[in-house]
């Protein structure tokens, strides 16, 4: 009774979130795709700063209305979702001149109304309500499909990552047509949606192109391993990235494998996702982790973190029958939101935080619901409680629910995705719910990967795809009790009710959160991936009598292995800085900046720099060559960025946040990582901006046309010390492309000060006479410029042209350059070993360009 209680004040307890967050939606944003919850107000694509490759799930649709269709109806608010409908019909349009995520579109707004229509049409049966519907809905999914066709206009059949909803995918119109790459499951997750619009409409086109890509992508698996790469080139079948998981860029592969046999009843799907189900469990699967190999090579995992999109796969593992591993990951996850309150993006095998961002993401509450639903353990039901109390404390607004921009600091970020709605309160609802307190039968439907309801019927009522070319495996990999099952616990667990509390007691402390850890003489827990210093330790009884290694070899059952396993310490990002040195700033204007994992040390050493994406053929390589360029985060991975402009004969990067508000006072720094490869090839210095420091710099670019800035570490700030060589960079745009000059200057100090700050110090310029600094009568730090006789008249011509004053010893104004500036930036210390003063680094241009050409420095 106390269960039902619980659950009962719970179920209304997420009915009343549901109508805060979908009532707020309506009120401040509707029509809008999504709510700015933080704003009050709704996201219009155009009208907000660009987000880069998240806008593309935003068509002008009203995105959260579409994708929360369903969900009106499996919370029982009919009189809500009766409006919604209508609403959708009057207003929806899908004819935009707009480029969006073929994937996203798929899953959310054409699975949304394809659930939306299924629904509709069993309230209409029933005759108890939608009596004037008359398949609208499925027929604005069908005008839909046909908008995406386009994109599997390939030579492969996999399609293109982007379609223009009004002009297709290789119109001059589209603005899209040119990419090459797609994620795994970005070609493999339209089955289910296409499938069942081909069923329900009877245009078997749809599933067609859906099943050839999977086809395809099945083909290209690696046949020693059974594994999937990560990205693969749209033209030539090519893998792109090859490292292999379960999480962002592959999940919904796996899972449309399964979903599409149980939707559809074709046994090939079932075989395909039973041989890579194999080669997970074999290779990726290392309980409680799920860490990425190298799909040529997959005993060598390929990084130390997981990122939060693969907490769907304890729900996946249900659906198949394999509890024990689901059981243990997501214990792993639930430990890991106990410490941070949220799945962070994404999380070290030490349970750090690697990314702190949380975009309310349901993959964990989907999987504690099916496990909730094959177990029976009320335990489920607490975790239950402790997602909907966090969502309550840390993610509630006046105007919703706001993502969570790091968990480690609790600050929000200006977004509320449609899959919050559309799935976050599905689950929880349905986790606290009866199936006789459901208006319908959910056994009867599948849920797609954005939690829509598809019947499964579709897989006798209607006929399957025409030209089915798929075929049987000639070789299936050892079957196991569930290869062709449904989960059983009192089979897989006989008479045995605590079994599922028995897994988990051994990953109860997992991140120490609860108790300090302490080696436990009885069981070890070694990470995989990980090197931990193991300490063999003698058996000995209660007597101290021990014994000796010889005898302990005579029998496993009298020798204990203790392992004393320590963790890294957590390594510490080490601040830089892009300080802007050039007038008006003279180096009060500091940025603080983090560093890559690859590229140049700028520890070590320091370089100095409107942005692009930087994510396609950089067509201005010829002004870039010899230049630190700035890039926009988003559309592709720092470490493809880096390369671009490396090869492109960039010398630096900055890169700017593109998450609107970011900064560094309020997100922790972190260190950009690369893309699952070698980064050994990147030797170009890195650093990144938070999003309001970018925009003090690429304010001060437009205000200012030229401006010196440097790249360096923190400490080694201008104005902190002045035993330094250095090299500044001269910035300013060009029509639509920055442009990057390089001047020299050095400041020299006397060995025996090298170490000591000079404080404060103020430069004058004045024209000395020939050979007068040689009879001694400068003193101290010196800088001095010769202009040789054929660079007077240039110069001078440069100063008209700058137009700036500098104040002479004489109190008079002249014009004067921005090489002139004393405030230059440090590099190197003359005493540093890592450096030869008298040199230059070989990554820097040795002569500048000679439109600008600088002061000659002399020693």
């Amino acid at each position: 009774m106390l269960i039902l209680y619980i659950s009962f004040c719970y179920r209304d307890q997420i009915v009343e979130m549901f109508d805060h967050a979908y009532g707020s939606y309506m009120k401040y944003a509707y029509p809008a795709d999504e709510l700015m919850p933080l704003s009050c107000r709704g996201r219009v694509r155009g009208l907000e700063p660009n987000r880069g490759d998240i806008d593309d799930s935003l068509g002008k649709f009203s995105l959260t209305l579409v994708d929360t269709l369903d969900t009106l109806v499996v919370l029982n608010k009919l009189d809500e979702f009766e409006d919604a409908v209508r609403r959708t019909l009057r207003d929806v349009r899908l004819d935009n001149d707009v480029v969006v995520s073929v994937f996203e579109t798929n899953i959310r707004v054409l699975g949304g109304l394809l659930g939306a229509h299924v629904m509709a049409d069993m309230l209409r049966q029933r005759g108890e309500r939608m009596q004037w519907y008359r398949d609208e809905l499925l027929h604005m999914a069908k005008e839909l499909g046909h908008r995406l066709l386009p994109a599997f206009n390939t030579t492969s059949g996999l399609p293109y990552p982007r379609v223009n909803l009004r002009y297709g995918v290789l119109n001059p119109l589209s603005r899209t047509g040119t990419e090459s790459d797609t994620c795994t499951a970005c070609a493999g997750t339209m089955i289910l949606e296409f499938a069942a619009l081909s069923r329900l409409s009877g245009e078997a086109v749809f599933e067609v192109h859906a099943r050839k890509a999977l086809d395809v992508l099945w083909e290209k698996r690696q046949r020693g391993s059974d594994l999937v790469g990560t990205v693969i080139n749209i033209h030539n079948g090519d893998w792109v990235r090859r490292d292999s998981g379960v999480g962002a860029g592959i999940d919904s592969y796996y899972e449309y494998l399964m979903k599409a046999y149980i939707l559809l009843g074709d046994n090939v799907y079932l075989e395909r996702f039973n041989t890579h189900y194999s080669a997970i469990m074999k290779y990726i699967s290392q309980p409680p982790l799920l860490l990425n190999v190298h799909m040529h090579n997959p005993t060598v995992s390929v990084r130390s973190w997981m990122d939060s999109l693969l907490a769907f796969f304890p729900g996946l593992q249900v659906l198949r029958g394999d509890l024990k591993p689901a059981i243990e990951t997501h214990e792993m996850l639930y430990q890991v939101t106990k410490q941070h309150k949220f799945l962070p993006e994404a999380f070290t095998t030490e349970f750090r935080v690697h990314w702190g961002q949380h975009p309310l993401r349901p993959e964990f509450a989907e999987s504690t619901y099916y496990l909730y639903k094959a177990t029976g353990d009320p335990y489920y039901l607490r975790v239950g409680q402790s997602i909907v109390e966090k969502l309550n404390a840390h993610a509630r607004v006046p105007c919703g629910f706001a993502a969570v921009q790091d968990v480690r600091t609790g600050t929000h970020e200006d977004r509320m995705d449609s899959f919050f709605l559309a799935e976050m309160f599905k689950y929880l609802y349905l986790l606290f719910s009866e199936k006789n307190q459901l208006h319908f039968d959910i056994d009867e439907y599948i849920f797609t990967t954005e939690a829509h309801l598809l019947p499964v019927s579709l897989s006798t009522s209607q006929p399957p795809c025409r030209g089915n070319n798929t075929v049987r495996l000639s070789q299936l990999p050892t079957e196991d009790l569930f290869t062709y099952s449904c989960p059983s616990t009192q089979t897989l667990f006989p008479n045995n009710p605590s079994f599922a509390k028995t897994i988990r007691d051994s990953y109860k402390y997992l991140t120490g959160v609860g108790r300090a850890f302490h080696a436990s003489p009885d069981s070890i827990l070694l990470l995989a991936g990980q090197h931990y210093p193991v300490s063999l330790m003698l058996l000995c009884n209660s007597f101290h009598q021990c014994l000796s290694f010889n005898e302990a070899h005579e029998g496993v059952y009298r020798v204990k292995l203790v392992a004393e396993v320590t963790q890294t310490p957590e390594e510490e990002v080490v601040p830089l800085i892009v300080q802007l040195i050039s007038p008006p700033y003279l180096g009060r204007m500091v940025l603080t900046a983090g560093p890559a994992k690859f590229g140049m040390d700028l520890i070590k050493q320091e370089h100095g720099t409107s942005p692009y994406t930087a994510c396609g053929p950089i067509e201005n390589a010829q002004e870039l060559r010899g230049h630190i360029a700035l890039a926009l985060r988003g559309d592709c991975m720092f470490a493809a960025k880096a390369r671009r402009l490396q090869e492109a004969g960039a010398i630096g990067v900055i890169f700017i946040d593109h998450r609107e508000g970011s900064n560094s006072a309020e997100t922790p720094l972190f260190q950009m990582v690369g893309d699952g490869g070698s980064t050994a090839d990147i030797t170009i210095p890195l650093v990144f901006l938070f999003s309001q420091e970018g925009a003090l710099l690429t304010s001060a670019l437009e205000d200012h046309s030229n401006v010196d800035v440097l790249m360096l570490p923190k400490e080694r700030q201008l104005g902190k010390r002045g035993d330094y060589m250095f090299s500044t960079y001269t910035v300013f745009f060009a029509p639509s492309v920055p442009v990057f000059l390089f001047l020299v200057l050095s400041l020299i100090t006397t060995p025996d000060k090298a170490d000591k700050p000079l404080g404060k110090m103020n430069i004058k310029f004045r024209l000395a006479e020939e050979g007068e600094l040689e009879k001694g009568e400068a003193r101290g730090p010196t800088l001095k410029f010769v202009l040789e006789k054929g660079e007077v008249v240039l110069e001078e011509e440069e100063y008209r042209q700058q137009g700036d004053s500098c104040l002479t010893p004489g109190g008079d104004h002249v014009l004067c350059s921005y090489g002139q500036t004393a405030a230059s930036p440090p590099s190197h210390s003359p005493n540093d070993p890592n450096t030869d003063p008298g040199s230059q680094d070989s990554r820097v241009p040795q002569s500048p360009p000679t439109d600008h050409k600088p002061w000659a420095p002399q020693h």
